[in-house]
């Protein structure tokens, strides 16, 4: 019997490879692992012993439709944001989740809002802010350069919203190598 599982907190392939590890550790045969999601068959899955193990690695099973419908809004902006950066012309992010998740935006902003007590658009700029972080620590870039990668209109535009979300100036991150960067299941 295949089963359909929804993971919260994946969000890049080391997520993934753990999940599987996990998966098969717990006797499931494991036939296919994405973000957010995994399909297995075999006997019926022991939901409490599996999302114990899936905590242990900071992962946990998703219960119902609302908590899994906002783990794929999540999941989809990451999607978005890294098809924002390769595209010349991006589509907007209401349009690129009510295609990729097949419903309308103010459905799926109602229900995100409701799930994390913070609206799509400043979860998008959230994580846009740990890609920058991303980008800085990788030193590849100037700060020009990330703000035309990431969308904004200006440098300053991208240095007034990276001090409104960290509280510190992009000059002073970049003098402080202690700041952290947010792991993105801790965004929301």
């Amino acid at each position: 019997m295949e089963q359909h599982l929804h993971i919260k907190n994946m969000v890049c392939p080391r997520c993934i490879a753990t999940v599987t590890d996990v998966l098969q550790q717990q006797g499931l045969d494991v036939k296919e692992v994405k973000l957010g999601e995994a399909f297995v068959s075999g006997e019926q899955v022991d939901r409490h012993q599996l999302n114990a193990a899936l905590q242990v690695h900071g992962f946990e099973l998703l219960q119902e439709k609302d908590e899994q419908l906002t783990d794929q809004i999540k999941t989809t902006l990451l999607e978005y944001l890294r098809h924002s950066e390769k595209e010349y012309q991006p589509i907007t992010t209401s349009v690129y989740l009510a295609e990729k998740l097949g419903m309308s935006y103010q459905h799926l902003s109602k229900v995100f809002s409701q799930h994390t007590n913070t609206t799509i658009e400043k979860y998008l700029i959230r994580l846009k802010i740990e890609r920058v972080k991303e980008l800085i620590s990788y030193g590849e870039l100037t700060l020009s350069e990330i703000a035309y990668r990431l969308r904004y209109s200006s440098v300053q535009h991208l240095s007034n919203q990276f001090k409104k979300v960290t509280g510190i100036s992009v000059t002073d991150y970049k003098k402080d190598p202690q700041v952290e960067r947010l792991p993105l299941d801790d965004l929301a």
